[in-house]
């Protein structure tokens, strides 16, 4: 495999986890479990409902990719054989991502940083970090997927928060 399908391939994979983790933005508005979990510790951020949604589109993400599987363009980017894996791969990879992204706001906190506030490069790869780490309890990537993973995490990250202060989604543009 070629490094540009690798790459593709890789970020293909790990869908379930970046839809995990944009989830608590796109789905603030939803009026159930706006809970903080730990708010002493976390931050008012990070919410209940921010923990549910997150995982609900890791599965929802991995099983549309287990449907698409059947088609020759994503068999073709595919890294695993979707049918060798059920809806715990997704659950993992959302739940991951979605507590790799409370540890590092827990860390930022101890680190007096204010919510809100820039603290490169973690608030970038947090989530990162867990659903690699969750995923891995059941499928292990080869050592370039996940260096893949991170490094674009960091850029991807940051594109995103860009476009989405520029559709008003985020009051901050880093």
């Amino acid at each position: 495999m070629g490094i540009w399908m690798l790459i593709i391939s890789s970020l293909y994979f790990f869908l379930p986890a970046y839809g995990a983790n944009m989830a608590p933005e796109l789905f603030r508005w939803v009026p159930f479990l706006d809970k903080p979990i730990w708010k002493k510790k976390l931050g008012a951020n990070k919410t209940w409902r921010g923990v549910v949604v997150a995982v609900i589109v890791g599965v929802v993400v991995f099983s549309l990719q287990q449907w698409l599987f059947r088609f020759e363009l994503f068999y073709n980017i595919s890294l695993i054989d979707y049918g060798d894996f059920n809806w715990q791969l997704g659950f993992l990879l959302g739940f991951g991502a979605i507590l790799g992204d409370a540890v590092g706001s827990y860390y930022k906190r101890r680190a007096r940083i204010k919510p809100g506030e820039s603290w490169k490069p973690w608030d970038q790869v947090d989530f990162a970090f867990g659903g690699l780490a969750l995923g891995c309890l059941v499928y292990v990537p080869q050592i370039m997927v996940p260096v893949i993973v991170l490094v674009a995490s960091f850029f991807l990250h940051m594109l995103f928060c860009r476009f989405g202060y520029w559709l008003g989604i985020k009051k901050r543009k880093f």
